[in-house]
């Protein structure tokens, strides 16, 4: 099993940015799709973002679609998020998730989870 933790979160003004990483131990993350799932106090977890075992292919929420990028670094066993026009509605615990298939967007579809990191954006 993987284990994952969240960095990078904070407090940021509306249209500001922050990068978000997620560091993987135990084992290689090359061999898991991984994903970015937030959730906002009162509401259910959502998915954000995905990519693929290599990076080749990324999907995204429609919600942050233009605004944010995830990629991978396998060497160095990390994952990122780089959220820019950051709006008072990104505000939310962002959780790093690991998974085997691709193509999945839901809770249950990715089996290893970080601990999250909070984004709190002002208006």
């Amino acid at each position: 099993q993987v284990q994952l933790v969240e960095s990078g979160g904070g407090s940021v003004q509306a249209g500001g940015s922050l990068r978000l990483s997620c560091a993987a131990s135990g084992r290689n993350i090359s061999s898991y799709v991984m994903g970015w799932f937030r959730q906002a106090p009162g509401k259910e977890r959502e998915f954000v973002a995905r990519i693929s075992w290599s990076g080749a292919n990324t999907y995204y929420a429609d919600s942050v679609k233009g605004r944010f990028t995830i990629s991978r670094d396998n060497a160095k066993n990390t994952v990122y998020l780089q959220m820019n026009s950051l709006k008072s509605e990104d505000t939310a615990v962002y959780y790093c998730a690991a998974g085997v298939k691709y193509g999945g967007t839901r809770y249950g579809d990715f089996g290893s989870w970080g601990q999250g990191t909070q984004v709190t954006v002002s208006s």
